[in-house]
């Protein structure tokens, strides 16, 4: 599962609909989900894919404490 959290909107996607697999870069994921969102890669530029030990993928902006 991909759960992506983009301009204050959630998302659920499963691996296939978005075209990524386990192996892939966080850059090739980012541009995947450009894609699948039709925006433009660099919106993504600040966001982090965190995997989690239970195989899902969290795409967020990156957080900023302090």
């Amino acid at each position: 599962m991909v759960h992506i959290r983009f301009e204050g909107r959630s998302y659920d996607v499963s691996e296939t609909q978005v075209d990524i697999t386990e192996s892939m870069t966080d850059a090739a994921i980012k541009q995947q989900l450009a894609r699948y969102l039709e925006v433009s890669e660099n919106r993504f530029k600040d966001y982090v894919c965190d995997r989690r030990p239970s195989g899902d993928l969290i795409v967020r902006p990156e957080a900023v404490y302090g």
